[in-house]
């Protein structure tokens, strides 16, 4: 694994898979140095403080303007040289046309198909490890199937059962999807992609084809 202790992180939208990112991140010792939203972006090669930016959001509508910061464009943040680049905004935001100027070591999908199959070629040959958003953004509806579960069984998880189940969950699978990558030699989006297809043909056979 790597230590995020003083990584540089930028992060492309700031709303609920953004935000909490940039938390969790700087929690963890990162230096979010960069963050967008749909008016533009904000850049401080020093690292942002967090707190004073939301506050900042919360009487402008915006992360722009945030004072200590330089003003860019979502593009502009796609392409700085940072050590892990969250894309967590739109669809199609890393595609053939800007692939070969990502700087960044590490791209983790915050938003769903962020990068293109022509652009994920293109990191895979820079040497640039991608974690896909079937990865990287599955807590979502790993805690929905959680509420359903409760919901079902009359169960009440307080937060914190609610984060290790999770946070269980997620990284037992992480283990089977490096697992894959190693023993099929691929990358995690296919290990991921071909675990997926194993688990259904496996449930259709234990129950039929028909249910």
């Amino acid at each position: 694994g790597r230590s995020l202790d003083d990584a540089s992180v930028a992060i492309q939208g700031f709303g609920n898979v953004g935000g909490w990112t940039a938390r969790t991140m700087h929690e963890r010792g990162a230096r979010v140095v960069a963050v967008s939203d749909k008016f533009g972006g904000i850049y401080n090669d020093k690292g942002l403080d967090l707190r004073q930016l939301q506050r900042h959001i919360q009487e402008t509508g915006s992360v722009l303007g945030y004072n200590g910061s330089d003003t860019i464009s979502n593009s502009e943040l796609l392409e700085l040289d940072v050590d892990v680049l969250v894309p967590a905004a739109l669809e199609g935001q890393i595609t053939k046309h800007n692939a070969h100027r990502i700087r960044a070591t590490i791209v983790a999908e915050g938003a769903n198909g962020p990068t293109t199959p022509d652009a994920d070629e293109i990191l895979a040959d820079k040497g640039v490890l991608v974690i896909p958003d079937i990865i990287c953004n599955a807590g979502g509806v790993v805690v929905s199937y959680f509420e359903w579960v409760q919901g079902l069984q009359s169960f009440f998880w307080d937060e914190g059962e609610v984060r290790r189940q999770m946070e269980r969950t997620l990284l037992d699978n992480l283990d089977v999807v490096i697992g894959t990558t190693t023993r099929r030699k691929c990358d995690l989006r296919t290990a991921a992609y071909v675990i997926s297809i194993e688990r259904i043909e496996e449930a259709m056979r234990l129950r039929g084809f028909y249910p």
